[in-house]
C-alpha cells in the first residue's frame, strides 16, 4: 500500500526540487508499485524537428520512477539513480507526455522498475525506460 498520495508526492517534489515547477511535472496517480506523472508540454521540451527531446523524456522517466519509489517507501530524499536505459520507440508529438512508472522489484536497498511514456491522447508508447535506484540504509 502506498505511503504517500499523489498530492503529498507533488508537495514533496516541489519542496525538495523547486525547479520541477519550471519543468511542469504533475503527479496524477499513485497506486501499489505505480505512479503516473505528466510532463506538461512546453516549447522548451522540443528539439529541432518539433518533437519532444530525448533529455526531456529521460528526465521524465527518472522523475516518475523516483516518485513511484517515494510513494511506496515514503520520503527518502537520498535515493539515487544507479542506472537508466531508454528506448525511443516513436516520434512524440508536441504535447503533454504521460509516464507510467511501475516497480518490478522493491528491495530494501535496490529498486528496479520500468517507465512507459505516452504522448497525451496516444495509445502507443513513445519511449520505454528501465531504471534502477539505490536506497540508502534506513536507520
Amino acid at each position: 500500500m502506498p505511503k504517500l498520495t499523489a498530492a503529498e508526492l507533488q508537495t514533496f517534489l516541489a519542496g525538495h526540487f523547486p525547479h520541477v515547477d519550471d519543468v511542469g511535472f504533475r503527479v496524477e496517480q499513485v497506486a501499489e508499485n505505480f505512479a503516473q506523472v505528466r510532463m506538461i508540454y512546453h516549447d522548451d521540451h522540443l528539439r529541432p524537428g518539433g518533437t519532444i527531446s530525448g533529455p526531456s523524456l529521460m528526465m521524465l522517466a527518472d522523475t516518475a520512477m523516483y516518485l513511484a519509489i517515494m510513494g511506496m517507501i515514503g520520503p527518502v530524499t537520498m535515493a539515487v539513480t544507479t542506472n537508466l536505459n531508454i528506448n525511443f520507440l516513436r516520434k512524440p508529438k508536441p504535447a503533454d507526455v504521460i509516464a507510467h512508472a511501475t516497480l518490478l522489484k522493491l528491495g530494501s536497498r535496490l529498486v528496479v522498475g520500468e517507465v512507459r511514456m505516452y504522448s497525451d491522447g496516444e495509445a502507443e508508447p513513445v519511449a520505454h525506460a528501465t531504471v534502477t535506484y539505490s536506497i540508502p540504509p534506513l536507520a
